[in-house]
């Protein structure tokens, strides 16, 4: 595939005629399903969904945040798209060229999802998670997408509503991840509807603003709970400090930006609210143990980019 104009649009990952599907200046995505032939992408890139993928016909290789991750075929794999992504190989091992189905459900229809606290809290913090065959099929990927294509609100609400119940089953057995999430809910532990609803204002506050100086009370602010309940109803939620979330997703956007990007590296701190070189330097090389000099030049020296 050629490479993507990178002045056309802030997510140059994305082929243009497919950037329809997400919200390029905003944490949350729009809903959205497509069935297609799988391509390497040319650049990683990040958008405002949690990302259901169902690959029949072959098997993947994600590069996610610098980490690679095998997804076999047959089987629902979801991740928050938040995180820098990229495929790098598709491995066909049927008679035809591989298939991917990909559903795009925004962050906060995921997070206002009923029952499922333990896989919305694993996907924001950074696991992949994988479902066995027997909890969804090709044939059941292929009823939804009907429904979607049907443009009928009702029909596409009771898709979701469907998913809703597949990842409830997937709770009642051991899930399977890909890549380990930050930390997981405790076990028993439940959320109420209205704990979601405020950690997710929370959180979307936070991504559409990550280039803005934030404070705990301007996040706290959003819910219009007291600072103190909101931050600790945020960390227990999060399993993460407000402070620790924000530089975590900061550092996130810079990496996607020194890779995709041509923004000098002042810039890029700046863009991601770092409030001074030095602090995004001492920041990034802790995360990523280089500075963002080496790992652009790192990434410039990949063989496939």
């Amino acid at each position: 595939m050629t490479k993507s104009d990178s002045t056309a649009a802030p997510n140059p990952g994305v082929p243009k005629h497919e950037r329809h599907f997400y919200g390029l200046n905003k944490a949350i995505g729009r809903f959205g399903m497509r069935v297609f032939t799988p391509y390497v992408m040319d650049q990683p890139h990040w958008h405002g969904h949690i990302e259901v993928n169902f690959l029949t016909g072959g098997s993947m290789l994600y590069d996610v945040n610098g980490e690679k991750i095998h997804i076999a075929g047959g089987e629902l794999v979801l991740f928050w798209a938040g995180i820098p992504h990229q495929l790098i190989d598709i491995q066909p091992n049927g008679n035809g060229p591989p298939r991917l189905t990909n559903i795009y459900l925004p962050v906060d229809t995921f997070l206002f999802m009923p029952h499922i606290a333990q896989i919305q809290v694993a996907l924001l913090g950074g696991a992949l998670i994988s479902l066995p065959p027997s909890l969804c099929s090709a044939e059941q990927l292929g009823l939804w997408y009907r429904d979607y294509r049907s443009n009928d609100f009702e029909r596409i609400e009771v898709m979701k509503m469907e998913l809703n119940a597949v990842l409830r089953r997937a709770l009642t057995q051991d899930l399977s991840y890909l890549r380990q999430p930050l930390a997981e809910v405790e076990e028993g532990r439940t959320l109420s509807s209205a704990h979601i609803r405020h950690v997710v204002e929370m959180v979307r506050f936070i991504l559409e603003n990550l280039s803005e100086p934030i404070t705990n009370a301007d996040v706290a602010e959003v819910t219009g709970l007291h600072q103190n309940y909101a931050l600790s109803l945020f960390s227990k939620t999060m399993r993460l400090p407000m402070k620790k979330f924000v530089i975590r997703m900061r550092l996130l956007r810079a990496r996607a930006l020194l890779m995709e990007s041509a923004l000098a590296i002042g810039k890029v701190a700046e863009t991601c609210g770092f409030q001074s070189l030095s602090q995004f330097y001492s920041h990034f090389k802790s995360a990523y143990g280089m500075s963002p000099h080496a790992m652009r030049t790192l990434y410039t020296q990949m063989e496939l980019r």
